[in-house]
């Protein structure tokens, strides 16, 4: 929903931001770090490859990830987070995109941030038509290992940024 506020999203699930305890931003483009501010009391875990990037390309969006007493996690690869939570470098949209895994009993899930928009990108892959999406890939070869690396760890489910139906293996 566009214009939607995360403080408003949250209070549908009797959370505040408050709740929030750590940020893990896939990329720092507008539509991924856009209310990064509203959390302001979390760290944000990124990938150092990713906010270098950004503080040198982002000039308008850095305002929304870049902020007073912001308070980043810099990591160097695949890491784990949390139990159970880890993030994997997924290069390719941006030079430091990273891609989110999550364990349920059933295996684990991957919010796949733009390391693929949409359901029908992420099964192509590289045989993926991408005469639409132009901002895909800033680099088609990493992209490319990236989405690989993703489907070679077998998901059980693949959830999207800019598509709103889910992938279940």
């Amino acid at each position: 929903m566009e214009g939607r506020q995360a403080a408003d999203a949250l209070a549908e699930h009797d959370l505040s931001p408050t709740d929030v305890k750590i940020v893990i931003n896939s990329h720092l483009h507008f539509d991924h770090c856009g209310q990064n501010a509203v959390f302001k009391h979390a760290p944000f875990y990124i990938q150092r490859s990713e906010l270098t990037r950004a503080r040198k390309q982002e000039t308008v969006a850095a305002k929304w990830f870049d902020f007073a007493g912001a308070r980043f996690e810099l990591l160097d690869g695949d890491a784990e987070i949390a139990e159970g939570v880890r993030v994997v470098a997924t290069p390719g949209h941006t030079a430091g995109h990273q891609s989110v895994f999550v364990d349920t009993d059933g295996g684990a899930s991957v919010m796949i941030g733009d390391a693929a928009y949409t359901s029908e990108i992420y099964r192509d892959a590289e045989k993926a038509d991408l005469s639409n999406w132009p901002g895909q890939h800033a680099n088609r070869r990493d992209w490319t290992r990236s989405l690989k690396k993703v489907h070679n760890m077998r998901p059980r489910a693949v959830h999207f940024c800019h598509d709103t139906r889910v992938l279940d293996s």
